[in-house]
């Protein structure tokens, strides 16, 4: 590969010794100054620049600064006396300097520390090429990804209707409760993902075993952990989906210990599991599959206050609650401003 090498020295001897000793090899470009380095770098795909510090108008250090923002692939070299042994110590801890090599220079050591800063150049471009095939590989995944949930939440729908309504609900609740709570991003993203599919557990739970919630017999109890965890299982084609695996999972614990399937109390039971309980039983109140008519929403929380400490955890209901309430101000004032106007 013909290598393209900027050369920039304010000193016109130092300029063509360096293309006399490089030109053999490489296609060498040269500058007499920072700013003219500069223009040379926005019209030529440098791959290596071999600059010298002390030169009016802007140092070495200063140009090659402003280089790495142009050209970030381009490999960066200075001549230097020990004088300036501070600036450029600071300049290679920063990553502006690959390497530094003191005047005068000795050729065989010069073209050896260019030839290496080229193979470094070679590197740092796989690299960026490696990063930008990754990017667009996860690109894809996260697209399969939310097809996969899509297609998830309509065979849930096929089941019973309401659940593909449900599901953007519980997330939304669920979310909402999440940055009252100040989740971090990533753990949004899982709790968000985890709400969004929590019916995916009881796809292959019979229908009238759903209806009873907890009243089950012994043999009951443990058909429906292998059914829950038998829809569990179609997660597997997600990638990385163990957090949310885990969320859905330990739904049904109760806060006081009660629940199953890992019988897990109070801060055992997963954050996540614990918020999407609160948006799910609140969802079920407000819109009942037994009738046409749910719970108001007063009656709701008054249900899930009720079963703080018992089954819900005392901070999820907390948030949970006060986040309705402000909501219900919200659509109240909204209301008072419509009548106002009309």
């Amino acid at each position: 590969m013909n290598y393209k090498i900027l050369v920039v020295d304010d000193e016109p001897a130092n300029t063509r010794m360096l293309e006399r000793l490089l030109r053999d090899q490489y296609d060498v470009v040269s500058a007499q100054s920072g700013a003219d380095g500069l223009d040379v770098l926005s019209v030529h795909d440098i791959a290596l620049i071999v600059s010298d510090q002390r030169m009016p108008g802007m140092t070495g250090v200063e140009f090659l600064k402003r280089a790495a923002e142009i050209r970030p692939h381009c490999v960066r070299i200075i001549l230097t006396g020990y004088t300036d042994a501070g600036d450029i110590v600071d300049a290679l801890n920063s990553g502006v300097v690959y390497k530094y090599v003191t005047k005068p220079w000795v050729n065989t050591d010069l073209l050896q520390t260019v030839k290496r800063g080229l193979s470094h150049h070679e590197t740092v471009k796989a690299q960026h090429r490696l990063n930008l095939e990754n990017e667009r590989i996860r690109g894809r995944l996260v697209g399969l990804e939310d097809s996969f949930i899509r297609m998830c939440t309509e065979l849930l729908g096929f089941k019973n209707e309401r659940w593909r309504d449900r599901a953007p609900r519980v997330r939304d609740l669920a979310v909402a409760v999440g940055k009252a709570l100040h989740l971090e991003s990533e753990e949004l993203t899982t709790l968000s993902q985890a709400a969004y599919l929590h019916g995916i557990a009881d796809i292959f739970v019979p229908g009238g075993l759903l209806s009873r919630k907890d009243s089950f017999t012994e043999n009951e109890r443990a058909f429906v952990m292998s059914a829950r965890e038998r829809g569990l299982k179609l997660l597997d084609n997600l990638s990385d989906c163990a957090e949310i695996t885990l969320s859905i999972r330990h739904i049904p614990e109760h806060y006081d210990g009660s629940g199953s399937p890992g019988r897990l109390g109070g801060v055992q039971i997963p954050m996540n599991s614990q918020i999407i309980a609160v948006a799910k039983a609140y969802d079920e109140m407000i819109f009942s599959d037994s009738s046409s008519v749910g719970s108001t929403e007063s009656k709701a929380l008054a249900e899930l206050r009720a079963a703080s400490g018992r089954w819900f955890d005392p901070a999820v209901v907390n948030a949970f609650c006060g986040l309705m309430a402000i909501d219900h101000i919200q659509r109240m004032a909204a209301t008072d401003r419509l009548a106002v106007s009309v």
